[in-house]
């Protein structure tokens, strides 16, 4: 039948249906009960009518029919009708609580209430790690002021989420992140000019207090002959070495700035709730303008295996953290499945009874652990990995060889390695030079030609993070233009801050091939959008990191997944805050399978920084020199009359758990 004749069917018998929808009312009584139910609502006058009336335990009460064994589909009928007119969820109060993170500092956690329905409910909450990383080796003072440092950045972050915070994001719909990053960048930005009032007072007062005449006492630190003390004449420097970049200032952090990530943080996990939406979704959306990407990539993972830093008991200070990751086509379980083999593998070699100590180099395996002691199976970093002392730089390569071999895996094509160098760490400023190993000290280009020879011996090695100090920005795009096409250059201490950052528009400071984001501070969700969209449009590569003392907290993972990030930096495979979020990871690949959105993996990409270092003004000295003419000639007319230019002018560069061992029962 065709459609016009169905609805003059359907016309024709409208009157016969209203008939016998009003005699199923009626028999029912539901006009009753519903002037009983509007009756009773007039009285309460509730702000939100429909929430009200959609509210279940309303609905059972008012909302009754005679016949019982449809009373649950009837009153679930009207809760979904006029859900659809009640007034949006908006945030009713913030409370903020002090916690402890996985290595027991004090940390901050934020949980928003929303009025849904006229009802006060808890929808989430949310832990953020404080910025200071852990001190290794430091002096009992150094130790004891971070602490009170942060005791202080804790309380005043409370006073204001419990506070003034509290009152500024009621009735905020928690869906809104852009307005509430903008009021929560607003209120930061008033506490950082206070606090410039506040210090500028203080500076006043101590100049007028130095400006006071006093009483001076007569001079006896001068020397009779009148040199001062401790200077020795006469002595002239042997070597004239180039002196370093002295370090740059640190980034002032406001005491309480943690309480701007903690809620820009719970306010996005507190719109994914009301959506019903998985965080990770919710910040793609967010990312890429309401418009999805029909199918999502997983970060790879950066797993930690070995320390070999400041902190272990061996001569090797280059190495904080040596980590293997999984090749690209491998699925996130699968790689984790592999890594676990090498992670068990290491854990017998480093057994001084074990009988594994065997490889075809003359034994090279076995004089890399023979100093090993006893005692590193039961030193678990607060990282989630194995600490253990190394005398060189290829020890713990040597070790990871072996490791593989032994599993019939081959570095660099079944795993690859990365390395957090961690330079910052190790430079000496009396030297002006690093200590790379015990009584060994590098210059900065000594540093550059002692990673191409690395790399060079150890191609699977294709990710070096802080290489260099941030000051040492000549030898950073050395590096790069050396080994950049093959090995990613990755800024972690040496990037600026993320608000820095996004401010600048320049991530090239200092040159590298990408950035480790870690969230905490006044860094807002927004923030993280807007700098993951420059570096793709950059071609740099985003790295989603945890900081030093993570909590149990697993919305990172959901950061990364969501922004695109390349890879991920949980740490090891050991320490339950750790071993959460490796479990995030899969449970969203899991998710992503099954719905048939999840990307196979992307091979590496490169980036040929030597190719890309021709600047504009190089290539314009490189083109033959045309004489200028007084007046146009013929032979210019056709230059003149070309709309091509000879490079693209884009800038100034031409763009050609615990402390145990981790087993498999953690994965799903």
């Amino acid at each position: 039948m065709e459609p016009g004749g169905e609805r003059e069917l359907r016309r024709r018998h409208l009157p016969e249906l209203r008939h016998q929808a009003a005699e199923y009312y009626r028999s029912n009584e539901v006009p009753q009960r519903l002037e009983e139910a509007l009756n009773a609502t007039f009285y309460l006058r509730p702000p939100d009518l429909y929430g009200h009336l959609a509210d279940a335990p309303t609905a059972t009460t008012v909302v009754q029919t005679s016949a019982t064994h449809h009373k649950n589909e009837d009153k679930g009928s009207l809760a979904n009708y006029f859900s659809k007119f009640s007034k949006p969820p908006v945030i009713c109060k913030l409370i903020g609580r002090k916690v402890l993170d996985g290595v027991g500092r004090p940390t901050l956690e934020v949980e928003i209430f929303c009025t849904v329905k006229n009802h006060e409910k808890s929808i989430c909450s949310t832990v953020v790690s404080s910025h200071s990383e852990i001190l290794e080796n430091a002096s009992p003072e150094a130790i004891d002021a971070d602490e009170n440092e942060r005791n202080d950045s804790i309380n005043r972050a409370l006073e204001w989420v419990n506070g003034s915070l509290n009152e500024m994001l009621r009735d905020l719909q928690p869906a809104d992140q852009c307005k509430a990053d903008e009021l929560l960048g607003e209120y930061f930005a008033k506490k950082v000019e206070e606090e410039k009032e506040r210090k500028a007072i203080e500076k006043e007062e101590q100049e007028a207090a130095i400006s006071a005449p006093a009483y001076v006492p007569a001079l006896s630190a001068v020397t009779p002959s009148g040199k001062k003390k401790g200077v020795k004449l006469g002595k002239k420097s042997s070597v004239a070495e180039k002196p370093i970049s002295p370090a740059e200032p640190i980034e002032p952090v406001l005491c309480g700035s943690i309480a701007i990530a903690g809620l820009s943080l719970a306010v996005a996990k507190t719109g994914a709730t009301i959506n019903n939406t998985p965080l990770y979704l919710h910040l793609a959306l967010m990312k890429h303008d309401l418009d999805l990407p029909k199918e999502l990539t997983m970060p790879l993972p950066m797993v930690t295996l070995l320390s070999c830093g400041k902190s272990s008991s061996g001569k090797l200070k280059l190495m904080k953290e040596v980590m293997l990751i999984p090749p690209a086509e491998l699925t996130v379980k699968q790689g984790i499945e592999r890594l676990l083999e090498i992670q068990k593998q290491m854990m017998r070699l480093l057994d001084p009874s074990s009988p594994q100590l065997t490889d075809s180099k003359k034994g090279s395996a076995r004089s890399a652990v023979k100093k090993a002691p006893p005692s590193v199976l039961k030193r678990i970093s607060h990282l989630g990995c194995l600490i253990t002392g190394c005398d060189s730089l290829e020890q713990p390569l040597i070790l990871l060889q072996t490791a593989c071999r032994n599993l019939g895996l081959e570095l660099g094509i079944d795993v690859h390695l990365a390395i957090n160098c961690a330079a910052h760490e190790l430079m000496d400023y009396t030297k002006g030079k690093y200590e790379i190993l015990t009584g060994t000290l590098k210059s900065p280009d000594e540093m550059v030609d002692m990673y191409v020879d690395l790399i060079n011996k150890y191609p699977s090695i294709i990710a070096l993070i802080d290489p260099l100090r941030k000051e040492d920005g000549q030898q950073w795009s050395n590096i790069c233009n050396a080994v950049g096409s093959r090995c990613y250059l990755i800024a972690e201490d040496a990037a600026k801050s993320i608000s820095k950052l996004v401010e600048d528009q320049n991530i090239n400071v200092p040159k590298c091939s990408g950035l480790i984001i870690k969230y905490t501070n006044q860094t807002k969700i927004s923030d993280l959008t807007e700098l993951t969209r420059l570096l793709d449009g950059q071609r740099h590569i985003a790295i989603l990191g945890s900081p030093a003392g993570e909590s149990s907290d697993d919305s990172l993972v959901d950061l990364a997944v969501g922004l695109g990030a390349r890879f991920i930096k949980l740490g090891g495979l050991s320490r339950g805050e750790r071993v959460t979020k490796y479990n995030r990871l899969l449970a969203i690949e899991e998710e992503l399978a099954k719905n048939g959105t999840l990307r196979s993996g992307e091979n590496h990409e490169f980036v040929d920084f030597a190719e890309e270092a021709l600047t504009v003004e190089e290539l314009l000295d490189a083109l033959p020199t045309i004489e200028q003419d007084p007046w146009p000639s013929e032979h210019s007319q056709p230059l003149l009359a070309q709309d091509q230019n000879p490079v693209s002018l884009h800038g100034s560069t031409l763009h050609l758990n615990e402390a145990t061992n981790l087993d498999p029962s953690i994965l799903p």
